[in-house]
C-alpha cells in the first residue's frame, strides 16, 4: 500500500512538473498540438494548436526517458509499447508541420539553456522507464553480410505479416508500391490503376510480349499486363504469402495459360524476355549488389527490349564517402526493411549505363509517393482495430509509425522515386516513339 501510495504521489508530482516546465517553456515553442498526460489532464504545448490533436504520454517514466536519452530508437519503442499514442490523428498530422518548416527549432533556440535546464530538471531527474525491446531484425539489418539465401530471410519479415493485414489499407489490386495521381482529387485506388496502366505503357507492351516483374508482388501488374496488353507474363517473388495470392489471383481470373508466378531468387533466372519490369524490387538488392543486378537484368532481356527499374531514391551524398547512417535508416532497417539500401539517381542512372543499358527516360514521383503513404497511414489507422486482431498492436503501431515516417521524409525531400526506363542497347533505332506524349493521353 505504501508503494503503490509513493507512486502514485510520484506521478502526481510529476505531472505537476510537467505542466510548470511547459508554462515556462510556452513563449518559446510554436507546436500545433497538445499533450494528454497519463492522469488525463491536457497540456497545451503552443500559442496556437489544433483542437483535438494529442500526443498521449501514457506512463509517467516516458518524459524522463526521452529527455535523458533523446533517439529516434527509443522514441519509436516507447511507440511501440504504447507508452506514447496519438489521439485526433495521424502521425502525419503530429510531423508534417516540423518536416521542412524550422521555425520551432529556430524559436526555442531563443531560450537560454540554463532556463530550459532548470525547467527540465524536475522531469530529468525522476525515474525513467526503458523501452523493452521491440519486434526487429536484430544485428545483420543492414544486410551487409548478406548470402543469397538471406534474401528471402529478409523479404519474408516484411511482407509475410499476411495478406489479410495488407489488404487494411491497400488498393483491390494489392499495389504496394507508389500510385500515379493524374489529378490532385484522383482517389487512392483509381491511382494505383493508372500506376500500373502507365507503366505498361512505358514499356510499349504488345501482345505477345514476354514480360517478367522481377519482384512481382501480389501479382496485380502482371494481370494488368496480360489482360489489357495481351502479354505473357512471369513473376518472381521471394514471399510466400505474395506467390499464394498471385497464383490464386491468375486462377481465378482465368489467366493461368498466359501467366505463371515463381518463388526464386532473381539471380536463379534463366531465359528471354521482350521486356522487365522491377518496381519496390531495387531497394532490396544492397548497394553492392547494383552491378550484378543490372548485369543480370541486362542478360534476361532480348535484343530490343526495354526494362522499367522503379525504386525509392535518396539525395545524392555531398561527400563521395559518408559512413554514417542517418537515425531514420537504421530505424527503418532494424524494424521493417532488413537489408534496404536506398541508392541516389545518378548512381543508378550510371551503372545502368555501365551494365550496357541506354537510359530513355527517368520521371520523378516523389509528390506521388508522399500522397500514397498518407493515404495508407490514413487507412492503416481507421483501421486500428482490425490490424490489431491480425497482426497484435506492436505491429500496428510499426507500420503506422513507418508509413507515417515515409509520407514525411518523401514531403521533405529526403527521399525521392523515380521510374527509369531503358533498353539494351545504344546502337540503332531506339524501341522508344520520339515523342513520349501518348503516355499521358
Amino acid at each position: 500500500m505504501t508503494d503503490s501510495l509513493n507512486s502514485s504521489n510520484s506521478s502526481a508530482h510529476l505531472a505537476e512538473a510537467v505542466h510548470t516546465a511547459v508554462a515556462a517553456l510556452r513563449p518559446y515553442l510554436n507546436i500545433h498540438f497538445s499533450m494528454r498526460l497519463w492522469d488525463g489532464s491536457i497540456v497545451q504545448l503552443g500559442k496556437d494548436v489544433i483542437p483535438g490533436l494529442l500526443l498521449t504520454i501514457n506512463e509517467p517514466g516516458v518524459l524522463p526517458s526521452l529527455l535523458r536519452l533523446p533517439t529516434l530508437d527509443r522514441l519509436i519503442r516507447h511507440y511501440a509499447h504504447g507508452h506514447i499514442d496519438i489521439e485526433g490523428g495521424t502521425i502525419v498530422d503530429i510531423g508534417m508541420p516540423f518536416a521542412v518548416d524550422k521555425t520551432a527549432q529556430r524559436q526555442l533556440r531563443k531560450m537560454s539553456k540554463l532556463a530550459a535546464v532548470k525547467a527540465l530538471w524536475p522531469i530529468l531527474k525522476a525515474p525513467g522507464i526503458p523501452p523493452d525491446k521491440t519486434r526487429g531484425f536484430g544485428a545483420d539489418a543492414d544486410g551487409k553480410r548478406r548470402q543469397t539465401a538471406d534474401n528471402k530471410r529478409f523479404i519474408g519479415f516484411h511482407y509475410d505479416v499476411g495478406n489479410d493485414f495488407y489488404n487494411l489499407f491497400l488498393d483491390p489490386e494489392m499495389q504496394y508500391s507508389c500510385a500515379y495521381f493524374p489529378e490532385p482529387e484522383t482517389d487512392l485506388d483509381a491511382a494505383q490503376a493508372a500506376k500500373i496502366e502507365i507503366t505498361c505503357r512505358k514499356l510499349r507492351l504488345k501482345p505477345g510480349d514476354r514480360l517478367l516483374d522481377i519482384g512481382c508482388g501480389w501479382g496485380g501488374l502482371l494481370c494488368h499486363a496480360v489482360m489489357h496488353h495481351g502479354a505473357i507474363g512471369h513473376g518472381v517473388t521471394l514471399s510466400e504469402e505474395q506467390l499464394a495470392f498471385a497464383k490464386a489471383k491468375a486462377e481465378r481470373l482465368g489467366l493461368s495459360g498466359r501467366l505463371t508466378f515463381e518463388l526464386i531468387d532473381y539471380r536463379n533466372l534463366t531465359g528471354s524476355f521482350d521486356k522487365i519490369v522491377s518496381v519496390g524490387m531495387y531497394e532490396h538488392i544492397g548497394l553492392d549488389n547494383i552491378p550484378a543486378y543490372f548485369n543480370k537484368v541486362r542478360s534476361l532481356l532480348a535484343e530490343n527490349g526495354l526494362f522499367l527499374n522503379h525504386a525509392i531514391s535518396r539525395r545524392a551524398k555531398r561527400r563521395k564517402f559518408r559512413l554514417i547512417k542517418r537515425p531514420e535508416q537504421r530505424a527503418l532497417q532494424k524494424y521493417i526493411f532488413p537489408g534496404g539500401e536506398l541508392d541516389d539517381i545518378g548512381h543508378t542512372i550510371s551503372e545502368m549505363e555501365r551494365a550496357g543499358f541506354e537510359v530513355h527516360d527517368v520521371e520523378n514521383w516523389r509528390p506521388h509517393y508522399e500522397k500514397t503513404t498518407r493515404i495508407w497511414c490514413e487507412r492503416l489507422t481507421a483501421r486500428r482495430a482490425e490490424a490489431e486482431a491480425l497482426a497484435g498492436p506492436e505491429l500496428y503501431r510499426l507500420w503506422v509509425a513507418y508509413l507515417g515516417g515515409c509520407a514525411l521524409t518523401f514531403h521533405r525531400r529526403s527521399a525521392r522515386i523515380y521510374q527509369t526506363v531503358a533498353g539494351k542497347s545504344a546502337k540503332g533505332t531506339p524501341p522508344v516513339p520520339l515523342s513520349r506524349a501518348d503516355l499521358y493521353r
